[in-house]
């Protein structure tokens, strides 16, 4: 490995991380920063031989816009788990559902996992054995067949572009 991806190993990565670490610190202060840096060098360096191929995105783009659905989705998702626990246990509709898979990519596959798991009101269960399906468990659902319809073209599709094609 050149010396460069040894100390830098996932440059994309760095900054994410910074990111993340400064929004879950509602927090620009210089020191914030400073350690959202450090913190985004040394979690990709340290875990280096954790990652068994450097991370590719073929579509770095459209990245950007899977990040603006979900938030988007996540906001909406809250608005609704909200109206549900107001109204009451009566209105809830509980179910698992299991989403087929196309995606084959380790990290993509991960990615979608989180991303359902961080939605408020549905939660990823289990990854079957061979990597096919996901088993979703959802709040409250009127049609099985339209959260799969949603979770393949608004997380999974968009997963595939980026990290498949």
């Amino acid at each position: 490995m050149k010396p460069a991806k040894k100390w830098l190993p996932h440059p994309l990565l760095t900054p994410v991380l910074a990111a993340v670490w400064l929004l879950l610190n509602n927090s620009i202060a210089p020191g914030q920063i400073l350690l959202g840096l450090l913190l985004g060098w040394a979690v990709p360096r340290f875990t280096l031989a954790f990652w068994p191929e450097r991370v590719r995105f073929r579509a770095p783009g459209r990245l950007l816009r899977f990040a603006g659905v979900f938030l988007h989705d996540v906001l909406i998702a809250n608005l609704s788990v909200a109206r549900l626990i107001l109204a009451g246990p009566r209105v809830l509709r509980p179910a698992f559902v299991v989403v087929p898979l196309e995606l084959t990519n380790d990290l993509a596959i991960s990615l979608l996992a989180n991303t359902i798991c961080l939605t408020p009101g549905t939660v990823s269960a289990r990854l079957s054995a061979d990597r096919r399906h996901l088993l979703v468990h959802v709040l409250t659902t009127e049609s099985p067949a339209e959260l799969v319809g949603m979770i393949k073209t608004r997380f999974e599709a968009p997963l595939k572009e980026i990290f498949e094609c």
